[in-house]
């Protein structure tokens, strides 16, 4: 029990060190993410890394459902894999480019969502969870049965590279970059969408459905608008992911891959951009690093979620603002000053 009081308060103080150096930690670690593939040429590396940026767009897609509209939704794989098969098949058969088919997969994802929104958001609870699991395995079961599209269980091979400029981006940093891009628009695209209108109604629907629509926000318009919304993001990165890997399986796409996109989402911060940036790089990475303990991977992995809903019930960064922590700190320091200056 002392050792996590101890790592409790260690973890607090990383978050107020964070909350004074917002700016400067910022810049650094653009630094960072933007210098890094060109400080290795390790193709390990820079595919976890990719696969690292890949997640963290799945995750906050997920987190515009579960974080930000309460509830929980196991279609971000399936989706995910609805726009990897529709624009690998759109690349292959239809001769689109990468860009077009990357639209392509998010249009057929989108579609998709408006159809499981139509009916399932007038619900409440965890209806919308059922739902999406029976969809999840549904779309699973199509892709290793539809033979004649997706080959079932051979899966789809030799899928082109991404091409830009009709130049084909088969290097590690190449892609590495792709998806940076598309993670930076992404997360400026739910930023703003968070701190709109649209946001707000969402967050009062998450957290009181009947005060807000009491208040005339139509709940059903938003839940749908913003689920559609979360399988379109899946599913652009989804037809990206098809042509970055150049082979996909249904295996990929089944709820057991959903359910860990949710463990990366909580164990970050549900409703936490920041949050769920760190939990997709930590729970992306810490099972490369632990592929020597693969016996005792999934056991250290629940003893790690049991800990964190136990003492971190929020997450590593959920509920957080550091705006108003900086501000106590402030306080609390000049409270400290003018109590100094008092006793002189």
């Amino acid at each position: 029990m002392k050792s996590i009081n101890f790592l409790k308060k260690a973890w607090t103080g990383v978050i107020e060190f964070i909350a004074m150096h917002q700016i400067p930690i910022m810049i650094i670690l653009i630094i960072i993410v933007t210098a890094f593939p060109f400080l290795t040429t390790n193709k390990y590396f820079l595919r976890i890394s990719t696969l690292c940026l890949i997640n963290i767009v799945l995750g906050l897609a997920l987190n515009l459902v579960q974080g930000y509209m309460g509830q929980m939704s196991f279609a971000t794989v399936a989706f995910f894999g609805i726009g990897a098969y529709a624009g690998a098949l759109s690349v292959m058969r239809l001769g689109l480019p990468s860009l077009a088919a990357m639209v392509f997969g998010m249009v057929t994802a989108a579609g998709f969502g408006f159809l499981i929104a139509l009916p399932t958001l007038k619900l409440k609870g965890y209806y919308l969870s059922i739902v999406t699991m029976g969809f999840c395995e549904i779309i699973r079961i199509v892709e290793m049965n539809w033979q004649e599209l997706t080959r079932g269980s051979l899966g789809i091979m030799n899928i082109p590279s991404v091409t830009i400029f009709g130049n084909k981006l088969k290097s590690g940093r190449a892609n590495y970059i792709i998806a940076l891009i598309i993670l930076v628009i992404v997360t400026i695209l739910i930023k703003n969408l968070v701190n709109s209108n649209f946001g707000l109604s969402l967050k009062s629907i998450r957290d009181d459905d009947s005060a807000a629509e009491t208040m005339g926000i139509n709940i059903v318009h938003i839940k749908r608008v913003n689920f559609i919304i979360s399988a379109a993001i899946c599913g652009f990165v989804g037809a990206f992911y098809a042509q970055y890997v150049t082979f996909i399986h249904p295996s990929s796409f089944t709820s057991a891959v959903s359910q860990e996109y949710i463990v990366m989402i909580i164990f970050g911060g549900l409703g936490s951009i920041p949050g769920t940036f760190l939990g997709c790089i930590i729970l992306t990475v810490l099972p490369e690093l632990m592929r020597g303990l693969l016996q005792y991977r999934l056991l250290i992995y629940g003893a790690l979620m049991v800990i964190m809903m136990n003492f971190m019930p929020g997450g590593l960064l959920g509920n957080l603002d550091l705006k108003l922590i900086r501000k106590k700190i402030l306080d609390r320091r000049k409270k400290t000053e003018r109590k100094g200056g008092g006793g002189e």
